[in-house]
């Protein structure tokens, strides 16, 4: 045997190749090509597997690279092929924000280091002066970054129940700039009729955020009720593996002066993402609709399970035909998703103390939306960054739990929340 013989005929330089091999960047000639314009007609999971991503032009790689570079090289004076410096943009982001823009039927997005990044950026479009609205049981993190502006610029924030229409409207004012609605709020599951709320703001000429992050677009699209801006934590349900965190705010269509605006606020201040985490919510956004559906599913059978429970006062799950606002889930939504929140009758602190450390398959965890079901005490984790006084006033007592739904097999995880609290202390 010669040293130049190759074992293995498809190896490309053995004389046996059989593929021809053209000069990379060589227009491609396949039916692949001409997938694109159908994307935005296409159902959702097909939508999830192909918005933002062609095969590479240059080698035809089905994923798109990870454009690990800082700084792109010009191809002439005053001359380059779209990108310049990778916190201005970045070929791998680009691509995750076509795909979240595509899903949500918006224009465009920019991608954020954090949901919180994508709350800033959001909350930088007012001007000095301003007043906002606010879901009253938002985000722990939301509510600190409000208070934080509140006292260091001069934001007027009002919290109130964005379900009480007539309290919206009597809370409005000249200078009320946004409205930022939770819908499902965080984590008490409450509703905020988006159609509703936006024409009231839009009266006052206030823009209107919409954080999508419970429900994702799998379940709720909110330019379709009139929404100016949706907010992501891309950490949670798009990415949905508890591997990266990120985030994204999205303009929607026929409005290109809006979109222009939050992509250069992202750049302004220094929070785009970075192409790796981009890569990897991208990577996680193509399973979505299947993961929804396998995370629904499971939240119906434990809210069912803990509604019927003697050890359980409350539920909070939309899904419920016992919530006070099932009807305008099913109106708005797409989906109840799979959050839920609940309350023991007796919520002394041992007893929910008991629940949280007894829990096997439910990870006692901050965060949410992925692949495993995770178990939180908003009170003491994600909401500890509110006063007590405004937890109270929001109504997270100190005995609400809250659940994030994982895809694990539902008879498992009833098992473990019968067996916690079959031996709760008495």
């Amino acid at each position: 045997m010669t040293e130049d013989v190759h074992l293995d005929s498809n190896v490309p330089g053995n004389p046996a190749y059989h593929f021809t091999i053209v000069p990379p960047g060589t227009p491609a000639r396949a039916g692949w090509t001409e997938r694109a314009p159908l994307v935005p007609g296409a159902g959702l999971a097909t939508q999830c597997v192909h918005a933002g991503v062609q095969p590479d032009p240059a080698y035809g790689a089905v994923m798109p690279p990870i454009y690990q570079s800082s700084t792109f090289a010009f191809r002439d004076v005053c001359t380059n092929a779209g990108y310049d410096y990778t916190r201005s943009g970045n070929p791998t982001r680009a691509a995750l924000e076509e795909a979240i823009a595509t899903l949500e039927g918006g224009a465009g997005a920019t991608c954020t280091t954090t949901g919180m990044a994508a709350v800033l950026v959001a909350l930088n479009l007012l001007p000095h002066g301003s007043h906002l609205l606010c879901t009253v049981d938002c985000y722990g993190g939301t509510f600190r970054t409000l208070e934080h502006a509140r006292q260091a610029y001069g934001l007027e924030v009002t919290y109130l129940d964005l379900a009480d229409l007539g309290a919206v409207e009597r809370a409005l004012r000249p200078n009320t700039g946004m409205v930022w609605i939770e819908t499902p709020s965080n984590p008490l599951l409450r509703l905020t009729d988006i159609r509703a709320v936006t024409e009231l703001a839009h009266r006052r000429g206030a823009l209107v955020v919409v954080d999508n992050t419970f429900l994702s677009p799998a379940l709720q699209r909110p330019f379709e009720h009139g929404a100016d801006l949706v907010v992501h934590s891309t950490t949670k349900y798009l990415n949905g593996h508890s591997d990266v965190v990120g985030g994204a705010v999205v303009a929607p269509r026929d409005r290109t002066a809006l979109l222009q605006r939050i992509q250069s606020m992202n750049n302004l201040l220094g929070t785009s993402q970075g192409p790796h985490d981009a890569f990897l919510v991208l990577r996680g956004l193509k399973t979505l609709a299947l993961r929804v559906k396998a995370h629904e599913a499971g939240a119906r059978r434990v809210a069912a399970f803990l509604a019927g429970h003697p050890e359980v006062a409350r539920v909070h799950y939309p899904g419920l035909a016992s919530h006070p606002q099932h009807a305008l889930a099913r109106a708005q939504q797409r989906g109840f998703g799979a959050m839920l929140s609940f309350e023991l009758r007796d919520g002394r602190p041992d007893r929910v103390d008991h629940v949280l450390r007894t829990l096997r398959w439910f990870t006692l965890a901050e965060s949410l939306g992925g692949v495993e079901s995770l178990v939180a005490h908003p009170a003491s984790m994600t909401h500890a960054s509110m006063t007590p006084e405004a937890r109270q006033r929001a109504g997270i007592t100190d005995s609400v739990i809250r659940l994030s739904i994982g895809i694990e097999e539902p008879e498992d995880l009833l098992g473990d929340l019968d067996r916690a609290l079959a031996s709760l202390p008495a």
